[in-house]
C-alpha cells in the first residue's frame, strides 16, 4: 500500500531540522523493505503564527510498503532519539495517511490551505486525526500534528525545489567552513534558474544559515540540472548527505488577496492596494513608516531595518501615491515583503517666478504687492506653480535576498525580465 508520512516540529533554536529527521527515516524505511517514491516535500507554514519553529517547515513522502504497523515504529524510534524533546517548545507530530483515500486527501488539501495561511489550533488537527482514525504519534502537546497532515494535504500547483546539504553528526552546533566566494560564482553561473544563494548588494551568502542544526547550505532553484550545477561549484566542509526536496517556497502561497476577505486579521499576509496619506517617516533604529488608506481603512505599513535597501524606495512615497503592498499583518501594521508602485502623484510647488530677462528668481514686494528682479526691474504678478521632479518610478520592488522569506516570491519567478537586481 501506498502511505504518505507527515510530521513537523522536531526541531528547536537549540539545533535539529526535521528535514534532517526525515531523511534519517527515509534512509531507515527503505533498509527495513518500504520504497520512498518519488521527491520528498518541504511545505513551509504560516510565518506568523507565535509558536512556529525557525523555518516553520513541515516534510511529507510517500512511501510504498506492507507494515504500517513497522513504519509507524521506525518513525517513533526515530523521533525519540534524535528530537528536540527535551525543549519545551518542542511537540513533535507525525502521521501515517492512506494516500488512496481519496475523501481524507481531500479534507488535508483544505486543511493544508489554511495551514499555510491562517492560524489553526491542534485540536483541529486532532479532530481530522480522530474522525478518520489516522495511525499517528503524537509527542507532548503534539502541535507537529498540524504541520504533517498539511504537509500531506499541500497540493503545489507551483513548486521549487531545494537541495538540502548536511553536516557531520560530529560538527553540529560548530562553525560552518566553507568558501564563499564558490557561492557566489554558483550563482553569477546558474541565476536566474537558482536564486537566494547569495546577496550581492549587500555581500552575503544567504543559503547557509547560522543555527546550529544540520543544515550546511541550501540550494534553491527551479531547475534540477541548475540545483546541482550550483551544488558542484560550491566549496565546503565534508558534506554528510543531502537531499532534494520539492517546495512551496518562493511561490506567495502564503498571501490573501484583499478581495477574498471582509477584514484584516492578525498573524495572516495580505495583498493590499491602497493611497499613501501618511509620509515615510523613520524611528530609531532604521525603521520606515508609512500610511495608506484602503478598503479596510486605514493600514499602516513597515519596512524594517533588516529589508536595507528596499528603505529607500519607501522613503520616497508621498501623499496620494498609489500602491499595492505585500506582508504580514501583526500589530495592525504590513511588515512589507514587496509593493508595487502603481501610480506617482504629481506633485505641484508654488513659487517666485523666474526673470524673463536674466533667469533670476524674482523678490517679494510685499503682501499682495506683486514680484520684482531686482536687477532687470521686471515684474509679476504672482507665484508661478511648478512640478517637482519624483525620483520614484512606478513598478514592482522588494526586499532584498538576505531578508526574504522563505514563502514570498522573488520578482525574478515572476516571470520580470532584466538584470540580477541585487548586483
Amino acid at each position: 500500500m501506498r502511505v504518505w508520512v507527515g510530521m513537523d516540529d522536531t526541531d528547536s533554536r537549540k539545533g535539529m531540522c526535521t528535514t534532517y529527521l526525515a531523511k534519517v527515516l527515509m534512509e531507515r524505511l527503505e533498509e527495513s523493505g518500504c520504497r520512498v517514491i518519488g521527491l520528498p516535500r518541504l511545505i513551509r507554514l504560516n510565518p506568523n503564527v507565535p509558536f512556529k519553529t525557525r523555518g516553520n517547515g513541515a516534510v511529507s513522502f510517500l512511501i510504498e510498503c506492507e507494515d504500517v504497523g513497522e513504519v509507524v515504529d521506525v518513525a517513533n524510534e526515530t523521533v525519540l532519539e534524535m528530537a528536540e524533546l527535551d525543549d519545551e517548545n518542542t511537540d513533535p507530530g507525525v502521521v501515517f495517511v492512506n494516500a488512496e483515500n481519496d475523501e481524507l486527501m481531500n479534507v488535508l488539501y483544505k486543511f493544508s490551505e489554511r495551514v499555510i495561511r491562517d492560524i489553526v489550533s491542534v485540536d483541529e488537527a486532532l479532530f481530522i486525526v480522530g474522525k478518520y482514525l489516522i495511525p499517528h504519534l503524537k509527542y507532548k502537546r503534539g502541535r507537529g500534528l498540524i504541520g504533517a497532515l498539511a504537509s500531506v494535504g499541500a497540493e503545489c500547483s507551483e513548486y521549487t525545489l531545494e537541495l538540502l546539504a548536511y553536516r557531520k553528526p560530529e560538527r553540529f552546533g560548530t562553525k560552518r567552513v566553507y568558501d564563499r566566494d564558490s557561492f557566489f560564482l554558483a550563482d553569477l553561473l546558474t541565476y536566474p534558474q537558482t536564486f537566494d544563494t547569495v546577496d550581492w548588494g549587500n555581500d552575503v551568502v544567504v543559503c547557509v544559515p547560522n543555527s546550529p542544526d544540520p543544515v550546511l547550505f541550501g540550494i534553491r532553484g527551479d531547475s534540477l540540472e541548475a540545483v546541482f550545477r550550483a551544488f558542484e561549484v560550491v566549496r565546503c566542509e565534508e558534506i554528510d548527505r543531502y537531499q532534494i526536496f520539492m517546495t512551496n517556497q518562493a511561490t506567495d502561497m502564503h498571501l490573501i488577496r484583499e478581495d477574498e476577505v471582509f477584514q484584516l486579521f492578525e498573524g495572516r499576509s495580505y495583498v493590499l492596494g491602497g493611497t499613501v496619506i501618511e509620509e515615510p517617516f523613520e524611528i530609531e533604529g532604521g525603521h520606515v513608516f508609512f500610511t495608506i488608506e484602503t478598503r479596510f481603512g486605514d493600514v499602516r505599513c513597515a519596512a524594517f531595518e533588516p529589508t536595507k535597501q528596499f528603505r529607500n524606495v519607501i522613503r520616497k512615497l508621498r501623499k496620494g501615491d498609489r500602491v499595492t503592498v505585500y506582508g504580514a499583518y501583526k500589530d495592525e501594521t504590513i511588515n512589507l515583503e514587496k509593493i508595487s508602485i502603481d501610480e506617482v502623484a504629481r506633485i505641484f510647488v508654488e513659487v517666485n517666478p523666474a526673470c524673463p530677462v536674466c533667469g533670476r528668481r524674482m523678490e517679494s514686494e510685499g503682501k499682495g504687492k506683486g514680484f520684482r528682479c531686482r536687477k532687470c526691474k521686471t515684474r509679476a504678478k504672482e507665484k508661478v506653480r511648478l512640478e517637482v521632479e519624483r525620483d520614484l518610478e512606478p513598478g514592482m520592488y522588494e526586499v532584498p535576498p538576505c531578508a526574504r522569506r522563505h514563502l514570498s516570491k522573488p520578482l525574478i519567478r515572476e516571470g520580470r525580465e532584466g538584470s540580477h537586481p541585487f548586483r
